[in-house]
């Protein structure tokens, strides 16, 4: 990173100081107003605290320095709380080894017409029985540690894109409410965003395009119990999903959602064919 600003086009200081309020003068102030807060926070061990770790926290925030310590807090608070992520927190670790060379993520050499930084993820490169979905999650937010330190990035922001047209049944045996709140609580404090409730405000694109039926077909009747029996043959005896709804009289889909955590009978069921969504920089209030 250059130091404050050091390096940084003409073009990117102006933009930096119209929507983040960053004045070269007084970048050295706010750092440390920043720094200062770190007294009253004794429960949290700042692993970083030099002055151009901070600053990236500053830009999230519009130099609202009591708001980019709150944020600064939450990212060594979540590194705290789920200390698994971050063991052997490098490239080499085999898990996330395989990730990167399966392309999850892949970052384009071209930006956006923003500036952005542009990450890809198809669900077709990911090898479950070699690696699981930790894995991917790892190695994106290493990635994103890198990338983030540019000053560029930091100004400009990312967009992610993940494509799910060829997500399989096994593949999403991995997902969960769960797990997915957390990826998303973690994307956005190393990407040094606002958190949000789980989908919402910082993804700001979030389409899901459900798999149509050319011709409706008549619901089956079932009972609970036969559900049940259904979603644990799959489960955990390894039977097909087309043997079991035809064993049980369950729709596949049906058994489908129920294992993939959603339960509500109501919805018409379906899974999802693509999935994007864009993580931008500005904060949405």
């Amino acid at each position: 990173m250059a130091e404050f600003g050091w390096g940084i086009s003409e073009e990117l200081k102006k933009k930096a100081k119209r929507e983040l309020n960053e004045d070269p003068n007084e970048i050295k102030d706010a750092i440390l107003g920043v720094r200062e807060q770190i007294i009253t926070r004794p429960d949290i061990t700042f692993l970083r605290t030099d002055d151009t770790f901070i600053l990236r926290f500053l830009r999230a925030r519009k130099f609202d320095t009591f708001e980019a310590f709150k944020l600064y807090g939450r990212y060594f608070e979540f590194r705290q709380d789920n200390p698994d992520i971050f063991k052997k927190f490098q490239a080499s670790e085999t898990g996330i080894k395989d990730a990167l060379l399966d392309g999850l993520p892949g970052v384009l050499p071209n930006h956006d017409h923003f500036g952005r930084k542009i990450f890809v993820l198809y669900s077709a490169n990911w090898d479950n029985g070699r690696y699981g979905l930790d894995s991917i999650y790892r190695s994106i937010l290493l990635t994103l540690e890198k990338l983030i330190d540019d000053d560029e990035a930091q100004i400009n922001g990312f967009v992610v894109i993940v494509d799910w047209s060829q997500f399989t049944f096994k593949q999403s045996m991995w997902l969960s409410p769960k797990v997915l709140k957390q990826m998303i609580e973690g994307l956005q404090l190393v990407l040094s965003k606002k958190s949000p409730d789980f989908a919402s405000n910082q993804v700001s694109i979030f389409k899901v395009m459900p798999k149509q039926r050319k011709t409706p077909k008549k619901r089956k009747s079932y009972t609970s119990e036969s559900l049940q029996k259904a979603v644990n043959d799959v489960k955990y005896n390894n039977i097909s999903l087309r043997k079991a709804s035809i064993k049980y009289g369950v729709p596949v889909m049906t058994i489908h959602d129920h294992i993939a955590g959603k339960v509500d009978d109501g919805a018409k069921p379906g899974r999802p064919t693509v999935l994007s969504f864009e993580v931008e920089r500005k904060i949405v209030e």
